[in-house]
């Protein structure tokens, strides 16, 4: 009777959360949009680069208010709002417009586990767009800038008996302020979309013990047949052992200890190289030892992978893959979705476009001026797909040229700007430094916000000089860092040839087909060119294709095609913005993508 009773009152908490949420709007929705559970969003671990045993998720229906900026929290919210997704966006439930001039405030209520007793407690924001100021029982504890990285916050010192009461205001000036915000502009239009404010990844919690690993980064080596594995500890001291252990699927090949603030390295016999043709990944466990104890456990996993540049036979410089010769080629891909905005239905939507842009033959992603969850990336580290990751764009642009080295005048961000920028953009390196996927960092794209090139491009590539550095693509080109990235429309071209760097096209195409019944603006909407069925859109493609195919030859070493699905008023996807539809013959289109790829081995 008790159970039947317990299933009863489960069945009716659950039709009155249902009843509280619904996707808001009209507009076109994916799939995935009717298999969101309000009372189970993202339940998967969010950060599986370093993974504990426990965790509790915070996703879910919450109290909102949308106040004018400056104004007192709220004694009565507006409504509910679904957590992780923003304000604008339909599957919040809200779907309504914030702005500059005002602020919104959340509140939710959460209770620790009695397991967790003993334990620190972290409140973990995977991200919120922009400012973002956290209370917890009515206690200021911390604040966070920054609309891309994730932060976190130790809550123990405030958590009172039972219930917990979290208030978190968010403010976001959109294009009216100086900070990174990508394609989001309070007027969108063309290439420009709409804005988002607010959560917008996984809030979650976790137990540390007082002494914890708060931070671990994996540099392989694969010419000297090494990995070195770093770790950040709080509450560390003298004596405090690490120790690293790593695995080929259930075999354990190796165990190393390094002591409180020092790195290890660690031999990988006979090293089995990460590529997207064979992504493997070796698994490890790192465990925090003090006074003889165990107090900390955390599982990640990293790839034996190089990225590095060479001149071939003919004195072209080629990016290369394990030392090896590698055309890099993908699609620009922007992560929108028509019902979440900046995040995806569900962790299988977030999935889905890696696996259709592997479906299509490529072997690359340029992720254009976005940040995704560190879920995405996992991802791509798992079912083998080279990463481009640009910078998210702010503030405003100077004079743009791209058919030349630059002879203009920079733009000159304020102090307030520039400090930003910084923050941010190490911020995000540090938080994926650890993803073998990643192969080139993009500091700048077609000038937005682009300000002290050499300084910038230079001081990227001292943080990270494992990886690539992509200064300026598009325009704006100063002979530093190690590629130059042209763009062009719709057809491939080589307008510009650096004999010291690789040359990349880093995007072309734009081949437009709206697809009625799939369009977010039905009457209005564009490509750089637009056809009005699938065999001519392919058909296109491939001929653009085979112009690359020669200009592959010739001395370019990667290349992105805009892009993997339609965005908003853009209908030049290979696929619709819903993902409903593909535009093109895939078959026809992997096969040409695989001639372009291997064109250097000919």
């Amino acid at each position: 009777m008790r159970n039947s009773i317990a299933i009863f009152f489960t069945v009716l908490l659950s039709l009155q959360l249902s009843a509280q949420w619904k996707p808001a709007g009209n507009k076109i929705k994916t799939a995935w949009a009717e298999k969101i559970d309000p009372k189970n969003v993202f339940p998967e671990y969010p950060r599986p680069i370093m993974e504990r045993a426990d965790w509790k998720n915070l996703n879910g229906l919450w109290n909102y208010a949308i106040q004018p900026k400056g104004a007192s929290q709220p004694t009565r919210y507006d409504g509910k709002i679904l957590v992780p997704f923003a304000v604008e966006s339909s599957l919040s439930g809200v779907m309504k417009e914030v702005g500059a001039s005002k602020e919104v405030w959340y509140s939710t209520s959460f209770t620790v586990p009695g397991a967790w007793n003993g334990k620190n407690v972290v409140l973990h924001f995977g991200a919120v767009d922009w400012k973002t100021e956290v209370w917890l029982n009515d206690i200021k504890i911390g604040s966070h800038e920054g609309g891309y990285t994730s932060f976190s916050f130790d809550i123990t010192p405030f958590l009172g008996n039972n219930e917990q009461n979290l208030v978190v205001k968010v403010w976001d000036p959109t294009n009216d302020g100086p900070q990174p915000r990508g394609k989001q502009v309070k007027e969108p239009e063309g290439i420009w979309y709409t804005p988002v404010t607010g959560i917008w990844q996984t809030v979650w919690l976790e137990p540390v013990a007082q002494k914890s690993i708060a931070h671990m980064k994996s540099v392989p080596d694969i010419d000297n047949g090494t990995v070195k594995i770093e770790t950040d500890i709080v509450g560390g001291t003298y004596g405090d052992i690490v120790e690293v252990s790593i695995s080929d699927g259930d075999k354990k090949i190796a165990t190393a200890k390094s002591s409180f603030g020092e790195s290890v390295v660690i031999n990988v016999p006979n090293a089995k190289l990460w590529s997207p043709e064979s992504p493997f990944l070796y698994d490890f466990t790192a465990k925090l030892i003090s006074d003889g104890k165990l107090v900390d456990e955390v599982k990640s996993y990293f790839g034996m992978r190089k990225i590095s540049m060479q001149k071939d036979q003919y004195g072209v410089v080629r990016m290369q893959l394990n030392n090896k010769d590698y055309f890099q080629f993908g699609p620009l891909d922007q992560g929108w979705w028509p019902d979440g905005l900046y995040t995806a239905p569900t962790d299988e939507a977030l999935k889905y476009d890696i696996v259709k842009t592997k479906e299509l033959g490529f072997n690359m992603i340029r992720k254009h001026v976005k940040v995704e969850p560190a879920r995405w990336y996992t991802h791509c580290d798992r079912l083998g797909i080279l990463v481009w990751q640009d910078m998210p764009n702010g503030d405003k642009s100077p004079q743009w040229q791209n058919r030349n080295y630059f002879d203009g005048t920079e733009f000159k961000r304020s102090t307030r700007s520039e400090a930003i920028y910084r923050k941010e953009w190490k911020g995000i390196m540090d938080y994926l430094y650890s993803h073998p996927s990643i192969v080139v960092w993009v500091p700048f794209n077609e000038a937005w916000g682009q300000f002290k090139t050499e300084e910038i491009t230079e001081w990227t590539k001292a943080h990270d000089p494992s990886r690539l550095v992509n200064s300026a693509s598009g325009g704006n080109f100063y002979r530093t860092g190690d590629i130059v990235d042209l763009h062009n429309y719709p057809g491939p071209k080589m307008y510009l040839y650096d004999a010291e760097r690789t040359n990349v096209l880093g995007e072309y195409g734009g081949i437009g087909l709206p697809l009625q019944g799939h369009l977010w603006k039905p009457d209005n909407n564009w490509g750089y060119i637009k056809f009005k069925n699938s065999k001519e859109t392919t058909d296109e493609y491939i001929k653009y294709a085979k112009e690359l195919k020669q200009m592959v030859l010739r001395g370019f070493s990667a290349a992105v095609y805009t892009q993997t699905t339609d965005v908003e008023g853009e209908v030049n996807g290979f696929m619709t913005y819903d993902r409903k539809v593909d535009k093109m013959d895939f078959s026809a289109v992997k096969k040409i993508n695989l001639e372009i790829i291997n064109a250097i081995h000919e």
